[in-house]
């Protein structure tokens, strides 16, 4: 008999060699059809593969992502079997799982595939789904993999078995008539997978390298149900409907120039005044709570980043160094605010009476995107991150930390971004190489992190290997109004830079000590944010953040001059908006003003000009009333 302990902490016998799915139906047959794949001992593994000794279990179902991701996985190598059976001789590099999805690279050899073969494909997967052939795990020495795979000519698979290490252990995966490498896990059987579709196709060279062999990727999408499909499309619509690179043009927000570079934004007026707003907000909550702004400089020596480390671990995705023409010195265009922040901690002594010493920047940053992995704002060159640095005692990194944590909040509530939760992304024990500092820093930095999110109750999960690589962070998941979970704002607890640039202050014993950092993101890139809070809002911004408030539309020529008066008379309650003086009929105004999703339209014709009225209308509402201008401004303002 063996002991299972479960997330409870209620620990239950069974035999040995039981499995995650027996356990399942040893609770209820309701979770047991549920159950997809299942932790043991921290390892995500099939929920058919048979637990030989004691063991911590959880069990996972589609709404965990655990779960998900095995489905996905599943309903690849399912693909991969139905490209077989369409194409025959098809040969088969990767196929993961992917955050929405799952896709395959292949050789399709003599054949062509095109999205018009997709229909064909997703029925042959459906046939294959409804045979309900069992996912089977077989372990494989090297030698019995290579011959298999030479046997049936496929060179991909033999490559992956080659770069793999001479002891690793192998294993292939078998359902229905298809055989493939793969280290799991995966779903019971194929059965489970209802819903399937085929969403895109793309080239992709094996490998990632432009050199090798050009792979077809074929991309899907899976359920349990075609109901989750269909809302699934539904969602894809409406994305694509509040796109930030469709709206920022539209609204013109933004722009890229391919003479300036892509990825590099250019912020319209009216971007900029959005950008602006959300910038105050913040410096006036960061100056409620102690922070000093200070400025630093687009490039830094290379060696400011070598001490930093982060030139040894990011060098060669950073724009390379720039040379000073006589001296030779060398520069890089600043990739991280943060090792200039310490050496303005470092500029003078300090004490612990001093600290904590909050710094905090609107920094502009540069990194090396490869153009193909280019997305509007969201995946961009150059960026302006909102970062902080806090330097402070031991002591006081708890009550700093929580501080941090209470800001964050309150800049995610005021953006409408109301239901998230966090993720403790802590360093992977298995691979101490991709980390700096020593074991005492990292454990005290993590129990920080852990402690905090504790005392105030938040929702959080746990990744290992997800820190930076100078120390542990708590990443902030918000989910958007299409239900989408997106990464914002970080705060990073931080021992090893204080080490590395020699940071100290003198203690109330008279003796020099290292003082603690925390790095801190609310917004994360602006760029991104406003990104996410363009398809969030669907370009609707919040009253207070929208660049123009209101357009006043007079009905003919004749009442400009009313339009301009009232507009100066908003301006006096810092109410900002426009004046639509074309000369164009009123309902194409009213129907050009509701594309830019201006909140307000104030229209002025005969009967407004004599009472000295205007008549409201609020877009996505229509007819608000006629109001006189100190019962707009009320109206207004009960509004933000």
């Amino acid at each position: 008999m063996i002991n299972i302990t479960f997330p409870d902490g209620n620990v239950r016998q069974y035999e040995q060699g039981i499995n995650a799915l027996e356990i399942a139906q040893s609770i209820s047959e309701g979770l047991a059809r549920n159950v997809l794949s299942a932790t043991v001992n921290g390892e995500i593994w099939d929920a058919t593969r048979p637990i030989e000794t004691d063991a911590e279990i959880k069990l996972h179902t589609w709404n965990d992502e655990e779960g998900k991701f095995a489905f996905r996985h599943s309903s690849a190598h399912l693909m991969a079997e139905a490209l077989e059976a369409v194409y025959p001789g098809i040969k088969f590099g990767t196929g993961p799982a992917t955050d929405n999805g799952f896709y395959y690279d292949v050789d399709p050899g003599e054949h062509h595939i095109s999205s018009d073969d997709f229909p064909k494909i997703e029925q042959k997967m459906l046939e294959l789904a409804r045979e309900k052939n069992a996912y089977i795990r077989k372990p494989i020495s090297r030698e019995d993999a290579l011959n298999y795979f030479n046997e049936k000519g496929d060179e991909y698979k033999i490559e992956l078995i080659e770069k793999r290490g001479a002891d690793e252990a192998l294993t292939l995966y078998e359902q229905g008539n298809f055989v493939d490498l793969c280290r799991g896990p995966h779903i019971p059987d194929t059965g489970k997978i209802k819903a399937v579709k085929l969403m895109n196709i793309a080239g992709a060279y094996w490998q990632g390298d432009e050199n090798r062999q050009q792979m077809t990727r074929v991309y899907g999408v899976s359920f349990p149900k075609q109901k989750e499909l269909n809302q699934y499309l539904e969602m894809l619509e409406e994305a694509k409907k509040r796109d930030h690179r469709k709206l920022g043009a539209e609204l013109e927000l933004f722009m890229f120039s391919e003479r300036v570079g892509m990825g590099l934004p250019i912020w319209l007026p009216k971007g900029n005044a959005l950008r602006d707003r959300l910038m105050n907000f913040l410096r006036i909550e960061q100056e409620k709570r102690g922070y000093k702004l200070v400025t630093t400089p687009h490039i830094g020596k290379k060696d400011l980043y070598v001490t930093s480390g982060h030139y040894e671990k990011y060098g060669e995705d950073s724009f390379q160094p720039i040379k000073t023409p006589k001296e030779g010195e060398e520069f890089l265009l600043k990739p991280m605010n943060c090792p200039h922040h310490c050496e303005i901690y470092a500029n003078r002594p300090h004490s612990y009476r001093e600290l904590p010493l909050r710094i905090a920047e609107f920094g502009t940053v540069y990194r090396y995107e490869q153009s193909g992995e280019l997305h509007g704002l969201s995946r961009v060159r150059g960026f302006t991150q909102d970062d902080a640095h806090i330097f402070c005692t031991p002591d006081q990194l708890k009550a700093e930390f929580l501080n941090v944590l209470d800001l964050t909040t309150v800049v995610l509530n005021k953006m409408g971004f109301d239901e998230f939760n966090a993720q403790i992304s802590l360093r992977d024990p298995n691979k101490p190489e991709k980390y700096i500092g020593t074991d005492e820093n990292w454990d005290n930095a993590e129990r920080a992190i852990i402690e905090a999110t504790k005392e105030v109750g938040l929702e959080t999960v746990t990744e290992l290997g997800e820190a930076a690589f100078y120390g542990p962070k708590l990443d902030f998941m918000v989910k958007d109004a299409l239900g989408r979970s997106w990464q914002l704002g970080t705060i990073q607890v931080d021992y090893n830079l204080p080490d590395r640039f020699q940071l100290e202050y003198v203690g109330s014993d008279n003796q020099t000590h290292r003082p603690v950092m925390i790095h801190r993101a609310p917004f994360g890139s602006m760029e991104r944010f406003i990104s996410i809070l363009i398809e969030h809002t669907g370009g609707k911004f919040p009253l207070w953040l929208t660049p123009e408030q209101y357009a006043i539309l007079p009905i003919s020529d004749r009442f400009n001059h009313i339009a301009k008066e009232i507009e100066q008379k908003l301006a006096l309650h810092d109410i900002r908006g426009i004046i639509d003086d074309r000369s164009e009929k009123i309902g194409r105004k009213i129907r050009d003003t509701e594309v830019k999703k201006i909140p307000f339209m104030l229209i002025i014709g005969e009967k407004e000009a004599e009472a000295g009225t205007i008549s409201v209308r609020k877009q996505g509402h229509g007819d608000v009333g006629v109001m006189s201008i100190d019962e707009f401004v009320q109206y207004f303002t009960e509004q933000l």
